[in-house]
């Protein structure tokens, strides 16, 4: 297989954003006089989308007009916020780098409201990556192949010749969905266990073991001969 664009989950996978989001669920949440969520409940939450987020946060009970309050809160507050802690993972910066040397495209999918996943991108990667596709009105959130297939077409590329990086099912489930192969990272906010039952193509453990399994070198073998199983 030649890999002519690699699609990438952004929390999680290529942006540590944990503290962050926690921080503004947080905000979120004792505006409204309510006791905020834990940091590893948020990192059980995260994964979905905005109002999902903040529908897990209210829990049981909650009405329309809660979430919604709660998530014009916590947007509003993260969008002022996003970039106090946030770093990208390590080695994650090179590896882009050493893709764009390649002549590979690349792509961010990510079901963080539209907004946010454009201006992270553009703060941490610039030109490192050169198609974002956000929680977007009309576009179906992943683990549908929605937002896979508009990145796709806005690099030019097809599903065959194209790799979904993340750090959870519904990255996998998009991938699979979407009909191109997957890679796990297991540095996010989902187990090794979770990316494996999700039929992951590869798992990886380390930036440098990711170039490696796009690019066809090592753990890219692998990958290749898992799907032909």
């Amino acid at each position: 297989m030649t890999v002519k664009a690699v699609l990438f989950d952004l929390d999680g996978t290529l942006l540590n954003t944990l503290d962050d989001l926690a921080a503004s669920v947080a905000f979120a949440m004792r505006s409204m006089g309510l006791a905020p969520r834990t940091r590893d409940e948020v990192r059980a939450f995260v994964g979905n989308g905005a109002r999902v987020l903040c529908v897990k946060c209210l829990g049981e009970g909650a009405d329309e007009a809660q979430v919604a309050e709660l998530q014009a809160r916590f947007q509003a507050h993260y969008r002022e916020h996003l970039q106090d802690v946030t770093a990208p993972y390590p080695g994650i910066v090179g590896m882009l780098e050493a893709l764009k040397r390649r002549g590979i495209r690349r792509g961010v999918v990510s079901n963080k409201f539209s907004a946010a996943s454009k201006a992270v991108c553009e703060a941490y990667f610039g030109d490192l990556i050169e198609a974002v596709v956000g929680e977007e009105p009309g576009v179906r959130r992943k683990p549908a192949p929605d937002s896979l297939l508009a990145a796709m077409n806005r690099l030019g590329t097809g599903a065959g010749e194209c790799v979904m990086v993340g750090d959870s099912p519904q990255d996998i489930e998009a991938a699979s969905a979407a009909g191109c192969r997957s890679v796990g990272v297991t540095w996010g906010f989902r187990s090794r266990e979770e990316l494996e039952r999700a039929g992951a193509d590869a798992i990886v453990d380390s930036a440098e073991a990711l170039l490696a399994a796009v690019t066809g070198d090592g753990a890219g073998r692998r990958m290749d001969d898992r799907r032909r199983r």
